[in-house]
C-alpha cells in the first residue's frame, strides 16, 4: 500500500493566455519558483520517501526544492511527460478554433477520440503515465511519495485508476491548480482518492 502526492508543476509564463504547452518546455514564472519553495516547505515536513519528476525543466525546478527539503534524490521518469499536443502547441483556444476550427470542435465533444492534429493519443499517454505511477508506488512499498508532472497527463492517469471514462478527462477533472495536492492510495486491488487539490498551506 503505497500512497503517491500528485502535484502539477508551478505557474509557467504561458500559463495567464491558457496557451498549451505540452511537451514544449517552457519557463517557471516568478511566481511558479515562489510556488516551488511553498511544496518544499510542505514537503519538508510530509515524511516522504521518494520524489519524482516528469523530464520537462518546468516539473524538474518545482520538484528539485522539495527533494532537497526533504532530503531525497530526485527521481525522473519519461513516462511522466505532459500529452504531446501536436499542432496545438503553444496556441490558445481562441487561436485553435482559428486555424482549425472543425478539429478543435470534435476535440470539445470527445477529446480522446478526436485528439488534437498531430497529438499523442490520450489513450496511450494515460498507459505511460498509469505505469509509472504504479512503477513508483511499487518501488516505495508502503512509502508517501510526492509526484510532480502535468495537468493533462495527471488527469488522464487519475481517470483511468480511478474508472472514470477517458473521454471525460476535461469535465470530470476541468481543473489541476499548479502546485495544489491530490493524494492517492495504490493497493493491488486499485487505487483510492484520498484527497483533490488541496492549497498549499501558507
Amino acid at each position: 500500500m503505497s500512497r503517491l502526492v500528485l502535484v502539477r508543476h508551478g505557474e509557467t509564463v504561458w500559463g495567464a493566455d491558457n496557451r498549451y504547452a505540452g511537451q514544449s518546455d517552457i519557463a517557471l514564472t516568478p511566481h511558479g519558483e515562489l510556488q516551488s519553495e511553498r511544496l518544499a516547505r510542505w514537503a519538508s515536513g510530509a515524511r516522504l520517501a521518494a520524489v519524482w519528476s516528469s523530464p520537462l525543466s518546468r516539473a524538474r525546478l518545482t520538484a528539485a526544492p522539495s527533494a532537497a527539503a526533504a532530503g531525497l534524490p530526485l527521481h525522473i521518469d519519461d513516462r511522466l511527460l505532459e500529452l504531446h499536443f501536436g499542432e496545438a502547441e503553444g496556441l490558445t483556444e481562441r487561436e485553435m478554433e482559428a486555424r482549425f476550427p472543425a478539429e478543435r470542435a470534435a476535440f470539445l465533444r470527445d477529446p480522446v477520440v478526436h485528439f488534437l492534429p498531430g497529438g499523442e493519443d490520450p489513450l496511450l499517454a494515460a498507459v505511460r503515465g498509469v505505469a509509472a505511477l504504479q512503477a513508483i508506488a511499487a518501488a516505495a512499498a508502503d512509502g508517501r511519495c510526492l509526484v510532480v508532472a502535468h495537468s493533462t497527463l495527471l488527469r488522464l492517469a487519475l481517470c483511468r485508476l480511478l474508472g472514470i471514462p477517458l473521454a471525460r478527462y476535461r469535465t470530470a477533472i476541468p481543473r489541476f491548480p499548479n502546485t495544489a495536492l491530490t493524494e492517492i492510495e495504490l493497493t493491488p486491488g486499485g487505487a483510492s482518492l484520498l484527497c483533490f487539490n488541496v492549497p498549499l498551506p501558507d
